[in-house]
């Protein structure tokens, strides 16, 4: 029992402490143009904005599909059609310079610093390419991400995405602000999943579907997303679905070994397989 309440105390001092930073950084934030600003509002109120590259209006947008398109042919094609549940194949492209010159962008690191509150860290880049499933497993249930109390993650689509290769869907937040009962009825499942997820029957009799927020759209399409605070997932799909995935946080972050494989071993990092790739031409 007292390291339960040395553990209790420990965290209340640590929240304490996050939020008198934030308020002690909200008057050091970046300026934002008024259009950006609209994206921190909507961000504020449901936890998602989308977007496309082309209206979000970065330089580096056109490098980093050049890049995005390259890596995806570079992935070998899975032999797993004899699995029921097909996990997602995930390359980290972090360590390549067009992937990363695109998520250290001045406009959109002032966005996202604006929104969590502090200054953030930018974790890298997933090349994410998920599999045709027949029923909800992992990101495919309802959960939310544990990286820290703050979290932005950008999901950018490398192919049209419609309901056969299913979009990202999100429950807006104004529907499960804090404390309400919306809220505890929704975590109190997840709580009894240990965090797993939960799936479409359980969200159901809390928010009806009717309610669900679903993202399709073209080939890149920006959807901003705090995944730690709107709960979130994968649709199931008859068809693949690609798409990079980049994560920023606070620095440091409430918990940075969930943030580590963006740039560890975890997954296969496409700059070892480019520098062999360059080696083997060589010779």
């Amino acid at each position: 029992m007292f390291n339960t309440i040395q553990r209790k105390i420990s965290t209340l001092s640590a929240d304490f402490k996050y939020y008198v930073d934030r308020w002690q950084h909200s008057r050091n934030m970046p300026a934002l143009e008024k259009s950006d600003r609209h994206i921190l509002n909507a961000l504020k109120k449901d936890g998602v904005y989308v977007t496309t590259l082309a209206d979000l209006g970065l330089n580096s947008s056109s490098e980093l599909l050049k890049a995005a398109y390259h890596e995806l042919s570079q992935m070998e094609n899975p032999n797993n059609d004899h699995l029921d549940e097909k996990l997602p194949q995930i390359s980290t492209v972090t360590g390549l310079p067009e992937f990363y010159a695109w998520g250290i962008e001045k406009r959109l690191v002032n966005i996202i610093e604006n929104y969590i509150g502090l200054p953030i860290a930018f974790h890298g880049v997933h090349l994410r390419k998920d599999l045709k499933n027949k029923h909800q497993f992992g990101t495919l249930l309802w959960h939310s991400d544990a990286e820290d109390r703050r979290i932005i993650k950008i999901i950018i689509y490398l192919n049209d995405v419609e309901e056969k290769t299913g979009p990202f869907e999100y429950i807006p937040r104004s529907l499960t602000s804090l404390f309400s009962w919306n809220y505890f009825r929704l975590y109190y499942k997840l709580w009894k999943s240990g965090y797993t997820g939960i799936d479409d029957e359980q969200v159901k009799p809390v928010i009806p579907k009717s309610a669900w927020k679903s993202c399709p759209g073209p080939a890149g399409t920006v959807i901003l997303v705090d995944t730690k605070n709107t709960l979130h997932h994968g649709t199931v799909r008859t068809e693949d679905r690609s798409a990079l995935f980049l994560c920023y946080t606070t620095n440091p972050p409430e918990r940075p070994d969930l943030c580590t494989q963006y740039w560890d071993d975890t997954y296969p990092r496409a700059e070892l397989r480019s520098a062999l790739d360059a080696v083997k031409v060589s010779s």
